[in-house]
């Protein structure tokens, strides 16, 4: 398994293990158009000093994991999605992808990381409090955080200094 950032060349790639995941495999109402950043890469997550990361299996993409920079040093995790057949501690592709974007941040001077998700996404709440992510309120998140529509559970980490 090999982790390396990627852009709008993963296009495809990207929207098809992403909306499959959502749609399909756990009845999110969302759709490309409500997530418009999958078409704008390197706008949306990059030139504010963020990244996009992909795990790739026989030049397969498996898992992605960005980071969106919304201030100087807060940013936001979003795009946290592993194949199904790659879940688990057998393949342990979450946990690489979320230690890289939190070196990342760490190299570049983000003390705060954030997140939102679904309710539904269970599996996904243990992981992230397994990483010493902390719930909060929506009412504790900075002002500049960018919300998705159907985010209703909210995690905080503080990065060491």
């Amino acid at each position: 398994m090999k982790i390396q950032p990627i852009q709008n060349e993963c296009e495809n790639q990207i929207v098809d293990l992403i909306l499959n995941i959502q749609q399909k495999e756990f009845n999110v109402s969302i759709t490309l158009e409500d997530q418009p950043d999958l078409l704008d890469i390197e706008n949306f997550y990059y030139k504010p000093g963020g990244i996009f990361l992909g795990a790739f299996i026989d030049q397969k993409l498996v898992g992605t994991i960005a980071l969106v920079k919304f201030s100087k040093e807060g940013a936001a995790i979003r795009k946290m999605f592993v194949k199904k057949e790659f879940r688990g501690k057998e393949f342990n592709i979450a946990q690489q992808l979320l230690e890289q974007l939190i070196k990342y941040s760490e190299e570049n001077g983000i003390k705060d990381l954030y997140l939102g998700t679904v309710s539904i996404l269970q599996a996904a709440l243990r992981f992230y409090e397994k990483n010493n992510f902390i719930r909060i309120q929506k009412e504790a998140l900075p002002a500049d955080f960018p919300l998705m529509k159907p985010d209703n559970v909210f995690c905080h980490l503080k990065l060491n200094p």
